[in-house]
């Protein structure tokens, strides 16, 4: 698989400081089990302050969009994974209220709606069954836009994000990785039950049909492990989302670094399949992309080469 890139893409700006602890964080958000919040592991990470959702105002054409008990109810109910910077965090331990490039687009869309977000916080992997129940309306957690989950959940698109990779930044026995047989040899942690970990299982053949030793998994259910074991030396590289590692590639702190893209995804709001409630986050969306709330939400959260050109509704797996 390669790479692939957005028209839209620009320079990245400089992101807010985070601490050493937040280090590996990412690598479980969007694709698995996000279980161990930025809070509960102990991360810190100063927030950007702006308010980019201020000036929004209901929509009503698209507030029409809506089905009737939710525009009567006023209120929709959001499950949301709280990970890790720039998706969604805790910018301090005392933090009752999560931050975050999902948490922003959220709100914005709520208020073109001209409805009331219940946000309730919950782990990765009890968020879409959740939406098959009706616990929920709605599910954001950085969920990539997989052919497996179109089967039995639609999505609204508003990022384009995916799989990437990184070392510590005093490890010169890799400078990119594109193909997973560069990785021959090395021992990959990533998180238990995600994307990433299907990848790399579902590939680990490639070492051997080229006769080289193949790369071993360490698959794990928490970040600290992780972060424990990349600084101990027990994990030569990281697998994880792309604005996550690059995030943290960026801190002076996080002493990380990013080797580069090597899968897109498409990342959107999780719905039960055919909920009645697609158009109208879809349209509000693209309400927000064209008026440039969007653009300043994405600047905001040093996320800009993850911007989409439109939203879509569940479109096929990038390949």
């Amino acid at each position: 698989m390669t790479a692939t890139t957005s028209p839209r893409r620009a320079a990245r700006p400089r992101v807010a400081a985070v601490l050493a602890a937040a280090l590996l964080l990412p690598v479980l958000a969007g694709c698995g089990d996000d279980s161990a919040s930025g809070r509960e592991s102990g991360a810190a990470a100063s927030a950007p302050s702006e308010d980019v959702t201020a000036s929004l105002k209901k929509d009503p054409a698209l507030a029409k969009l809506l089905p009737e008990d939710v525009r009567k109810r006023g209120t929709l109910r959001i499950a949301t994974s709280v990970g890790a910077p720039p998706t969604a965090y805790f910018p301090d331990a005392s933090s009752k209220k999560p931050v975050g490039l999902d948490i922003d687009i959220a709100d914005s869309v709520g208020k073109l709606l001209g409805l009331k977000l219940d946000r309730q916080e919950a782990t990765f992997d009890a968020i879409l069954p959740a939406l098959g129940s009706g616990k929920y309306d709605v599910g954001t957690g950085n969920f990539g836009v997989t052919d497996v989950r179109r089967k039995t959940i639609d999505f609204v698109t508003y990022i384009n994000d995916g799989q990437g990779f990184a070392v510590r930044k005093d490890d010169t026995s890799l400078s990119e990785v594109t193909r997973l047989d560069q990785l021959c040899g090395k021992v990959v942690g990533t998180g238990a039950g995600t994307t990433f970990e299907a990848t790399l299982n579902a590939n680990r053949h490639v070492c051997a049909d080229a006769g080289r030793k193949r790369y071993s998994v360490k698959a794990f259910s928490d970040n600290g492990a992780i972060l424990t074991g990349i600084q101990q030396g027990r994990i030569d590289v990281v697998m994880g989302t792309i604005n996550g590692l690059r995030y943290q590639a960026a801190q002076s702190a996080a002493g990380v670094k990013f080797l580069g893209e090597f899968h897109r995804l498409d990342v959107g709001f999780a719905f039960k399949k055919g909920s009645p409630a697609l158009k109208a986050f879809q349209g509000a969306v693209n309400k927000l992309i064209s008026d440039g709330t969007y653009d300043r939400i994405l600047a905001k959260w040093g996320t800009t080469d993850s911007a989409i050109e439109r939203s879509e509704i569940s479109p096929p797996e990038k390949k």
